[in-house]
């Protein structure tokens, strides 16, 4: 039995010495080295344009109404109604106009009856002038009288409100009528105070609005605002947009791209890009002459497309990892995929 027993000991010992593979036999295990793909840092004129939301206003906003109170005898427009400059909208009660208009009628006659007894010798010159003063007065008054008794448009628009019916008295409360100019628009679009010596009057922007999708519209800064603001560190830059065709509308969302001319810059694919754990910076992987990497921190500018500009960090024609750059170290060693 204790020759039975060895034996058997001594057949496992010969399976484990077996089972172990020889030195650089298939099987055995060792470093890989990680494969990647690169590609390499060009020079190229990158668009310097940013994107900004805005609403799209009125050019003008006129609230039609009389300066005193008075009762609304006729009503022309209603809402929605495109006007002309001019164009009567609203007539209140005539009675102060008539009144004035018959004194002015009156002074006017007995001026003329004046300045012929002047010219005679009848009266002195300052009756004359008296009376010139008093119908130069009245004059006045009807003018008054009688803009504020005939409502017309002071500019070309649509109307957007209309507050009073026919027969009501006007209480000063609210306008009669409000008339806004949309031939042109304008928008304030709230630029980056990082673009303030990049922006001028005349510069042509583009924009769109949700509300009539697939369609571009131009349009160029008029004004730019002297002062910004202090929370977003923004300035109002006033853009005009032609709209002749009375498309855009007053309160449409609107995104408006500002173009400030072109870069010539580095440009690598997005996915070189990354950003570094623990803090904001962006680094890329460089690979070296002799296949091993080195992290290298970037500066971004512009993202567009799938490309990103980098505005320093890298020079003309580097390589830099675009794949398989997943936990290396500098210095590593990898093999590019061709």
């Amino acid at each position: 039995m204790g020759v039975a027993l060895c034996a058997l000991v001594c057949a496992g010992c010969g399976r484990n010495k077996t089972s172990e593979p020889a030195p650089g036999m298939p099987g055995m295990t060792g470093p890989v080295t990680p494969v990647v793909s690169v590609a390499a840092a060009v020079r190229q004129q990158v668009p310097q344009d940013a994107v900004y939301t805005s609403s799209v206003q009125a050019n003008v906003v006129n609230n039609i109404a009389p300066q005193s109170g008075g009762r609304i005898q006729k009503l022309n427009v209603e809402v929605g109604d495109f006007v002309s400059a001019g164009q009567v909208l609203a007539e209140m009660d005539r009675v102060q106009l008539d009144q004035a208009g018959l004194k002015l009628k009156n002074d006017e006659t007995e001026l003329a009856r004046v300045k012929q007894l002047l010219d005679e010798g009848g009266v002195s010159q300052s009756d004359y002038e008296a009376l010139e003063l008093a119908f130069n007065v009245s004059k006045s008054s009807y003018a008054n009288l009688l803009e504020n008794t005939i409502l017309r448009a002071p500019v070309g628009g649509v109307v957007s409100a209309r507050n009073y019916d026919r027969g009501d008295m006007y209480a000063m409360a609210q306008p009669i009528y409000t008339v806004q100019q949309i031939t042109p628009v304008k928008l304030l679009v709230p630029i980056s105070e990082m673009d303030y010596t990049r922006v001028k009057r005349g510069d042509k922007v583009s924009l769109t609005v949700d509300a009539i999708p697939g369609k571009v519209y131009t349009g160029s800064i008029v004004r730019l605002y002297p002062t910004m603001d202090a929370v977003t560190h923004t300035f109002n830059a006033e853009v005009r947009v032609p709209n002749t065709n009375r498309e855009l509308r007053p309160g449409m969302y609107a995104r408006v791209t500002v173009n400030f001319g072109a870069n010539d810059s580095i440009v690598v694919p997005d996915a070189a890009v990354l950003k570094q754990q623990g803090s904001g910076q962006r680094i890329v992987y460089v690979l070296g002459a002799d296949d091993t990497v080195s992290i290298r921190m970037v500066t971004p500018g512009r993202h567009f497309g799938t490309n990103y500009e980098i505005l320093s960090g890298l020079e003309e024609g580097e390589q830099v990892l675009t794949g398989g750059h997943t936990n290396l170290k500098s210095g590593d060693k990898v093999e590019v995929r061709r």
